[in-house]
């Protein structure tokens, strides 16, 4: 039994180093497709919105005016907001890209990818997003997109990245959230500093959110 065992230890050993490399050539194939669509501004949001939503038309629109502004378009490559911003960016004749990830749910990427990069690792992934952009927008979704924007905030916080545009477009959906972030966690309890709110701008207009981006990033 102890040698059967020591057997199991080995063969887990094994496939573990073998994923080393399976995580190295994802990162090699991000940077490589990536590194040519400088300067992206990453869109998130719900890939539950269909068509016939009226946060599928913002997508599509803050998607076009990025486009025309000279910006790549990078989302999650899925349905949904995703597919909004990447038709948008299409329609305008500007680059879009989608980083799809592999799910048990098979999902297609979306039509609206010209660009395609398919991983296996949320975290590979998530690199992808904040390296190849100067800004991010954020449309309506749920546990995914918190995470994209959490993630975001924390790295500027910490100063792990350099600060760019953080960007809520929706101001009725994030009214309630950006609420208790002000009241809880900076007013009863100081777990953030009052200078951290200034992080999150939230914005009804995608025209006024393009317009933001664009007085703050210099590319």
């Amino acid at each position: 039994m102890a040698r059967d065992r020591q057997y199991v230890i080995d063969d887990l050993s094994i496939q573990e180093s073998w994923r080393i490399f399976r995580i190295i050539s994802e990162f090699v194939d991000g940077i490589e497709t990536l590194s040519q669509v400088y300067p992206g501004v990453s869109v998130f949001g719900s890939a539950r919105v269909t068509e016939d939503d009226p946060v599928y038309e913002l997508g599509r629109r803050v998607g076009r005016l990025l486009a025309q502004s000279g910006f790549t378009v990078i989302t999650g490559g899925g349905p949904g907001c995703m597919e909004a911003a990447n038709r948008g960016a299409k329609e305008a004749g500007g680059k879009s890209v989608g980083l799809c990830i592999e799910l048990k749910k098979k999902k297609k990427a979306n039509p609206y990818s010209s660009i395609t990069v398919q991983f296996r690792y949320f975290f590979v992934r998530k690199v992808m997003f904040v390296k190849y952009a100067v800004a991010y927008v954020i449309l309506p979704g749920g546990f995914g997109t918190l995470d994209e924007l959490f993630e975001s905030l924390t790295l500027i916080q910490t100063m792990r990245i350099k600060p760019f545009p953080v960007v809520l477009l929706g101001k009725d959906y994030w009214k309630d959230l950006v609420g208790w972030i002000r009241k809880t966690m900076l007013g009863k309890h100081q777990l953030i500093g009052p200078n951290d709110l200034d992080l999150l701008h939230v914005i009804d207009d995608p025209q006024e959110a393009v317009a933001h981006i664009k007085r703050i990033v210099i590319v």
